[in-house]
């Protein structure tokens, strides 16, 4: 039978449908880390995600014979193409079977969809904004994914060459041993960089008070630090708004290191979360009928994976050690916790920076992922 491509409306019944999808199509693997259907729903419907300010974009199913066979979202940024200058439509959003016909009638309706709103060119996978999963795995596929990631089968990476789509960047991952003492160089440097600048660390027990203080001085840190990364959308209020009700509620707050000034300035920030993904597999995506158990067990319960979500720090910062207070103050906390081993989340491949710190600890590359680039 050929395949029949269906734009998907935006309702919530029908982007559920988009959602699962991608869910069922990975139930026999091992390593795939579903979303939670509800949160991936509401980063579709535009009137629920802020990115729709200054986004549009469009869903499609490919069906074979009555039978959902793929999905690809496509989404124009307009704010990062004014700041990029550059007209490229985002891809993501995407799984299929192992099909040329599928992968072809997919791309083909979102290159199409792409080109009607004056694009010519195709990128991704990436999402509305750096917040979204970005990256297809073209390594690492006997690894368990994260929550924080994509996972896909070994027979993606191929249909993007075979289509004609070619490298843009590859980002990094890191499995790192948790050691049992802040590393002795990083000891020293934490000393003198709070005698030099009067840096020092701040924990909360308070989410209301964090969020008084801190809340969007966050988000406002994240947006300086990653300003000049591949492919960043600063967030405006409205989103920072959106991500302080959705994240704040959820995260550890001993996890979290903030670091400030004499003035209690924020300086930097280091956020991490005990690993979710176990919980997240148990749940399949869904909160009920026991996935809201199944998630508080993966955030308070026993974990021997912690993910290092981020670290942002202030330009003027950048290079001056502070990254050692934020792993001084969260060492001690994985210890206690029982973390022994840690996800480094996803880093350019090129930024040294950040790949240099991991050199004081044992650690291994173990994925890879790639965003891709084609003319249309």
């Amino acid at each position: 039978m050929a395949v029949e491509i269906i734009a998907v409306a935006p309702r919530k019944s029908e982007l559920k449908r988009f959602v699962k999808f991608g869910i069922e199509l990975y139930k026999d693997s091992d390593c795939y880390v579903p979303p939670l259907i509800s949160d991936e729903v509401q980063t579709l419907l535009p009137d629920k995600n802020p990115a729709f300010d200054y986004c549009s974009a469009q869903e499609f199913m490919a069906y074979r014979d009555g039978q959902p066979v793929g999905r690809i979202a496509v989404i124009i940024n307009d704010l990062v193409n004014r700041r990029s200058g550059r007209k490229e439509a985002r891809f993501g959003f995407v799984d299929f079977i192992d099909d040329a016909e599928v992968s072809d009638a997919l791309f083909e309706a979102a290159s199409t969809w792409a080109r009607q709103h004056g694009m010519n060119e195709l990128i991704g996978p990436m999402g509305f904004t750096d917040m979204d999963h970005e990256g297809m795995l073209i390594e690492g596929f006997d690894q368990m994914g994260t929550m924080a990631t994509i996972y896909n089968y070994p027979y993606y990476p191929a249909h993007m060459e075979r289509m004609g789509f070619v490298k843009d960047t590859d980002w990094v991952e890191y499995r790192i041993d948790v050691p049992a003492e802040v590393p002795e160089k990083f000891k020293r440097i934490a000393s003198l960089v709070r005698q030099k600048y009067g840096l020092r660390s701040l924990k909360f027990n308070s989410r209301r008070k964090i969020k008084e203080l801190y809340g969007h001085a966050l988000f406002d840190l994240i947006n300086e630090a990653y300003d000049k990364l591949y492919g960043y959308s600063p967030l405006n209020k409205r989103q920072i708004d959106y991500y302080i009700d959705k994240y704040l509620g959820i995260i550890r707050l001993d996890c979290l290191s903030v670091i400030v000034d004499k003035e209690d300035r924020l300086i930097a920030l280091g956020l991490s979360m005990p690993s979710m993904s176990k919980a997240l597999r148990k749940s399949h995506g869904r909160m009920l009928p026991l996935g809201w158990y199944h998630l508080l067990q993966g955030i308070y319960g026993r974990n021997d994976v912690v993910d290092l979500l981020l670290i942002a720090v202030k330009k003027e910062y950048m290079s001056r050690g502070v990254n050692a207070l934020i792993f001084e103050d969260l060492i001690p906390i994985f210890n206690k916790e029982g973390y022994k081993e840690a996800e480094s989340n996803i880093e350019l491949e090129g930024n040294d920076s950040v790949r240099l710190q991991w050199q004081y600890f044992t650690h291994r590359q173990h994925r890879r992922r790639r965003a891709y680039r084609k003319s249309i």
